[in-house]
Parts: structure tokens; sequence; C-alpha cells
């Protein structure tokens, strides 16, 4: 797909520049089907492990070496950004760019200038099923960790629910499964139109910046999880 890709945008620029549609379409799918399966990983995970005590110390756990290893990788980020400076000589025009597609981005920026209580406050749903059709996944985490509690509390009289969404988990995986057999057809539209558009010297840019992702996963390889299997 990734060579496929770079071919159609050298010889046929302007038919690469319309291929855009399969990676757009990929990574809908992708995005599609995320939110449920957080949904029922996180509740099956929760109902599962039985004592919430244990659930709330791996939680905390979790917290703590997630916001410590994300702090740390935007520095690295930062770091290696600012020195190696990946995106020099893609020779794009700006205002050529789709600013909508940072929307989302500039909407969770927003609401933190607004205040940490009011960024919380917008991660409860006027629904639930608002936050499932807006694809909120920090929404559909609020729920799931919700939902999972209260199957817990429940015991075996929520059994078959919680049973239910373990089925409904492995549908999803099996769909995911499926969507991920379409890859190759994404990179190529990716590949293509950024080939046709920018030019074949701008992949020597997307060349820099994966290898600038492999250097930033050899600098984390040294932080293993401390979780023991119980708790995994």
């Amino acid at each position: 797909g990734l060579l496929a890709g770079i071919l159609v945008g050298a010889l046929a620029p302007g038919f690469a520049a319309e291929l855009k549609i399969l990676s757009d379409a990929f990574l809908r799918l992708i995005a599609m089907i995320v939110a449920p399966i957080v949904f029922c990983v996180v509740v099956h995970g929760i109902a599962g492990a039985g004592d919430l005590k244990r659930v709330g110390r791996v939680g905390l756990k979790a917290i703590v070496y997630f916001e410590v290893l994300t702090t740390f990788a935007l520095l690295v980020g930062i770091v290696l950004a600012y020195a190696l400076r990946p995106g020099v000589g893609m020779n794009i025009d700006p205002k050529t760019l789709d600013a909508s597609a940072m929307a989302a981005y500039a909407d969770r920026v927003g609401e933190v200038k607004h205040g940490v209580a009011d960024f919380f406050l917008r991660l409860i749903p006027n629904t639930a099923v608002d936050a499932f059709a807006k694809g909120d996944v920090l929404q559909v985490l609020l729920i799931a960790i919700l939902i999972g509690c209260a199957l817990s509390v429940l015991g075996e009289p929520a059994a078959p629910i919680t049973r239910a969404i373990d089925k409904v988990s492995h549908v999803l995986f099996q769909a995911m499964f499926f969507i991920v057999r379409l890859a190759p057809l994404g990179v190529l539209g990716a590949i293509a139109f950024t080939t046709g558009t920018y030019g074949v010297a701008s992949l020597a840019q997307l060349g820099m910046l994966v290898l600038i992702f492999y250097i930033s996963c050899a600098i984390f390889v040294p932080f293993p999880t401390r979780l023991n299997d119980g708790e995994r």
C-alpha cells in the first residue's frame, strides 16, 4: 500500500489527491468502534475483578503511572521536535491546510482555559447516548467505570449482564479485526494524497517523523509497568 501510494502520487498527482477518501474512511472506521470497545473492556474488567478495593488500588497506580509517563513523553516529544525539526522542508502552504482537523484539540484547550472545574464538569455527558454519539472516550470511560462498579457491587444477580458485555466485546474485537485488514488501503490513500499534493520530497520528512517515533519508543523501553499478574 505504501509503495503503491508513492507511485500513484508521483505518476498521477491529481488522481492521487482524490484517494484521500481511503485514509479518511479508514480512520473513521477506527474511531467508530473505539468507544464501544473501551466501554466493554473497562466494564468487564471492573466487574470481573470482584473486589472494588483492589480495582481502586490498581486504578490509582494506573493513573499515577499514566500521568508521570505522559508528562515525560510530552517533554521528550518537545525536545525531539525542536532538535530534529521533522516538519522543515515539507513545502506546505499553511493556508491550504484544513483548520477544522484541529477543532477537537482546540475545544479541549478551551475547556482547560475555562478552569479545571469546568473541564471535569464537561466529562459528564448530557446523556449516556450522547457520549457514544460524539465518540468522547473520556465520557464513555466515566460511564464504563460507573456501570462496572455497579455490576461489581450487585455481584451474582448481575452476572448475566457482565457475561453479555464480555460477549459483545468479542464481537467488537472481531469487527476491529476486519477494519484493520483495510489498513493497506488507508496507507495507500494517505501516502498517495501526500505525495501527489506535496511532492515525493515530502516523504523524507515523513521518514524523519517515523525515525523520531522509533527513537521515542527506545527511550521508553526502560519503563516497564509495575503490576503483578493479578493486577494486569
